[in-house]
């Protein structure tokens, strides 16, 4: 059971809240003032000494295989990880892994792509949203034609995290349209690596928040045989794969950045004086703190459920569903009484509050909107894929 966090995670929480502390705090005053005046929020040069920084303090491959020069310790202390980094809006990752479905590789593919990537010296994202298959995933469009010892692709994909700036991409395409069709999308894809410089290019999308997705446009892409990633036509499942890590991690980002949010409002509700005393006295202020504190122990339970049982080796995507679905809406509901809370100051751009409700937003779309993982959850019991308290 993991009721408790063994004394080797307590140090390894703490060492990291330290750093996020020390290093990355300090940096939040800057990183507002680059991006009100239209400047990346931190520069290369001060994201490669943070880098630098983290990987001598020993913050490397957190969850990244000891075979690769990883800590390999473990999705659990991956979400303890993301939700000490996520208590600050600076944007910064600790090096040393890749995305999960990469490992799936073959020799020669791990040592062109998964060992650069890990090394910090490629960058990568994964494709499969397209302007028509958003959470319909199955109604892609793209296609991948063979030709000799080539695949021909085209097609667009949207609103793809990294796409600017990728040095490749892992992008979903059709192989064959039969079966394809015949199993309502569910096979007949395939999953390539793709080069940026094989001709693909991105396209950024502005958006209300501070991230900057990409379409990625592929006009007759020509892609050689060996960089299929996994199987031939059996795509859509590393998608799947892909999509069921990233949903328990946005219920861990949210975790973060609603405990630093909640811990803003308790500070400033104690020194705010309104009427001849603290509005921390006032009971509307105390019934918010409550509320938000209770709903972020929640999340946080949803999210190390979700990490320990990928680590136990079991199927975990009902509980990436559910953690992302509560986590993101807890968020959600966080910020915006924080910024009550703060009233008039909370809504300028002088506070990152302002900053982090238009990020927030994005976190109950992205990776599986509220209704899919609605939809999700209530077919699983339905169904009986799985039982009410399995998981205890």
């Amino acid at each position: 059971m993991f009721l408790r966090l063994t004394d080797e995670q307590k140090m390894a929480q703490k060492a990291i809240r330290k750093f996020v502390e020390k290093e990355l705090m300090p940096l939040e005053n800057e990183v507002l003032r680059n991006e009100r005046e239209g400047r990346p929020s931190l520069s290369p040069e001060k994201v490669k000494e943070l880098q630098l920084k983290a990987k001598e303090a020993g913050f490397w491959g957190i969850n990244t295989p000891s075979e690769y020069g990883g800590a390999d310790l473990g999705n659990l202390m991956m979400a303890i990880v993301i939700m000490e980094v996520s208590k600050t809006f600076v944007p910064f990752q600790f090096g040393g892994s890749a995305d999960n479905i990469l490992y799936y590789a073959n020799e020669q593919q791990k040592k062109k792509y998964l060992i650069p990537t890990i090394n910090g010296e490629k960058k990568s994202c994964f494709a499969m949203t397209e302007p028509s298959a958003g959470s319909d995933t199955r109604n892609i469009k793209m296609t991948a034609v063979k030709d000799g010892d080539e695949w021909v692709l085209n097609g667009e994909k949207t609103f793809i995290t990294g796409g600017n700036e990728a040095d490749f991409v892992m992008v979903i395409a059709i192989t064959d349209k039969e079966r394809h069709k015949a199993t309502s999308g569910r096979d007949g894809v395939t999953c390539f690596i793709v080069d940026r410089d094989m001709g693909w290019r991105s396209e950024p999308i502005h958006t209300m928040g501070h991230s900057t997705p990409a379409s990625l446009v592929f006009e007759n892409v020509r892609v050689p045989e060996e960089n299929i990633l996994g199987e031939l036509h059996e795509g859509y499942k590393l998608g799947l794969e892909w999509i069921g890590y990233a949903r328990w991690v946005v219920g861990a980002r949210a975790v973060g950045a609603a405990e630093r949010l909640l811990q803003m409002a308790i500070d400033y509700s104690k020194e705010r004086i309104t009427f001849g005393k603290p509005i921390a006295e006032r009971q509307a202020i105390q019934w918010m703190i409550a509320d938000a504190a209770t709903e972020i122990e929640a999340a946080k339970w949803l999210v190390l459920n979700a990490a320990f049982t990928l680590d136990q080796g079991e199927d975990n995507r009902h509980l990436a569903s559910m953690a992302k679905l509560f986590g993101a809406n807890m968020g959600n509901r966080v910020v915006d009484r924080v910024m009550q809370i703060h009233g008039g100051m909370g809504y300028t751009k002088d506070m990152p509050i302002e900053r982090w409700y238009r990020d927030a937003r994005l976190w109950r779309i992205y990776d599986g909107t509220d209704e899919i993982q609605r939809m999700i959850i209530a077919r699983n019991l339905l169904k009986g894929h799985v039982k009410l308290g399995q998981f205890l």
